[in-house]
Order: structure tokens, then sequence, then C-alpha cells
């Protein structure tokens, strides 16, 4: 009995090297950014389920509530990058999108617009590229604010820096933000509002359908012992009991923007294009 489990141990047919790459040609796409790519709250969960062929790995580490800053703090940017070093696949690309909470909200996660937010970004690409991957810069995803009618895009110099970042190191850029913004005037106030993760309050939905937003610009769940985020001062909107605001995605929004992502993925990449569903 031994003999023949020597046998078989020995027998070509079954032994196996770990190292030998696949036969298979198999492409891996990893998110990294804030809620507007995470799951639940922006547009990954949805281009990861719809927007890739079954030759590719999608996987998403979007996280609620990080800038550029405490992304790599806590860890998270460790993670991708194992992900990027990760299993034989033909390629490797890491879509990067920041900038919501770089700009706004808690103190620990701000950075400079100038300086810091640049910096990050560079580094990200660079330590991408020195794990084998192909980065491509995402510009922030644009809120639906309005004022008089006209869309008010507060993000637009934080987009600024990342088309910037992009050309002075030759990384491919998907332009979400004005992409989304575009998207967003067609649609008007009241229909872009149905982008958000929950439906406004009546009250909510009647101001807005004059043209002028109100309401929070961005919802966030409170952090035990943590002070509130500022978003808007008190007195300003109606009531809103519920997650809606002019940042998040629920099912309509990420749908339409996972195809804005896919279509200009095709054309910053276009040997993804085989693998993208436009």
């Amino acid at each position: 009995m031994r003999l023949l489990l020597a046998a078989l141990v020995a027998t070509p047919a079954l032994a196996q090297t770990p190292a030998d790459p696949p036969p298979f040609k198999a492409t891996k796409i990893v998110l990294v950014g804030d809620s507007t790519t995470a799951v639940n709250s922006g547009w990954g969960g949805a281009f990861c389920a719809t927007r890739v062929t079954s030759n590719v790995a999608c996987v998403n580490l979007g996280r609620g509530g990080r800038s550029t800053k405490t992304y790599r703090a806590e860890g998270s940017w460790t993670l991708a990058l194992g992900e990027m070093k990760g299993g034989p696949f033909a390629e490797t690309y890491v879509l990067i999108q920041f900038g919501h909470n770089d700009a706004y909200g808690r103190a620990e996660r701000l950075t400079d617009l100038k300086t810091g937010f640049p910096e990050n970004l560079k580094r990200y690409v660079a330590e991408a590229r020195a794990a084998g991957a192909r980065p491509v810069l995402v510009t922030p995803l644009s809120r639906r604010q309005f004022k008089d009618g006209k869309l008010v895009d507060d993000l637009v110099p934080w987009a600024q820096a990342v088309r910037a970042v992009a050309a002075e190191t030759g990384t491919p850029l998907v332009d979400l933000n004005a992409r989304s913004a575009e998207a967003a005037r067609a649609l008007g106030s009241l229909r872009a509002a149905a982008w958000a993760e929950a439906p406004p309050s009546p009250d909510l939905a009647r101001a807005i359908a004059g043209g002028t937003t109100v309401g929070v610009k961005f919802y966030e769940p409170p952090i035990p012992g943590a002070a509130p985020v500022p978003m808007d001062p008190p007195g300003t909107a109606p009531a809103n009991p519920s997650k809606f605001d002019y940042t998040h995605l629920g099912p309509a929004g990420a749908a339409a923007c996972s195809e804005i992502v896919a279509e200009e993925l095709v054309r910053a990449v276009p040997d993804l294009a085989r693998n993208l569903v436009r």
C-alpha cells in the first residue's frame, strides 16, 4: 500500500506546480476610494456586479468616510497593495477615487488641496506601479446640489487637482466628476435627487422642485464620542428623517454612475474594452 501511494504521488499527471501560470488569462480590477466608491453608497458595487465580464475579478475596497490620508493611515491601502500583488493575473488595474473627505468633514481626514492631496495621489500611483498594477485616477463624483436651477459642484477644484496629477504622472484618467455633473444638469434638481440612497421627505422634495436644493450635503451616521460633522446651518432645511443627501448613491444613481465609469474607462484604457460592459 505504501508503495502504491508513493507511486501515485510521483505520477506526473497528479503533480502540480503552483508557480506555473494558468493558461487562462484573467484580469483583476481593484477599486480604492471613499463612500462614493463603496458598496451600498457609491458606484463600485454596481460596477463590479454589472460592468465587468466573467474574465475579470473585481474587488471593491472603497471605505466610507476615508480621505487620501486616512485610507492609508488605517491600513486599507496596505490591503489594496496585497490585492494588486496577489494571484497570477495577466494584468491588474487599480481605480483610485478620493476628494470628498479630503475637502469636507472631520478634521482628521482633511488634506490641503495644493499640497497634501496631490502628493498623496502621486504616492498612491507610484506604489501601485511598484506593486505591478496599472493605476487609473478617478475624479470625485459630483454632488447634486442646485441653486436657482444651476448645479453647484463644490468638488470642481479637487477634480482639477486629480486631472493635474494624472497629466503629470502619465496616469489614465476617468473624469467621473465632469460626466456625473453633466448628467445631474440634464436631470435637474428633483430628478437628480432620485440618485440618492433614500428618497427625500415630502417637504424636502417640494423645496428641491423649486430649483434650489436644501438639506444635508452628505449624510454620515454619528460616531459615538465624536463631534457631529457640520453639514447645514440649523434651521435652513426642512426636516429630513431619512439618509437622503446630495452625495451618496442608491440603486439608480449607482447604475448610472457605474455605466459612466465603464464608458470613461474604455476611453482611458482601450485594452480593457473587451472586459467591460457598457
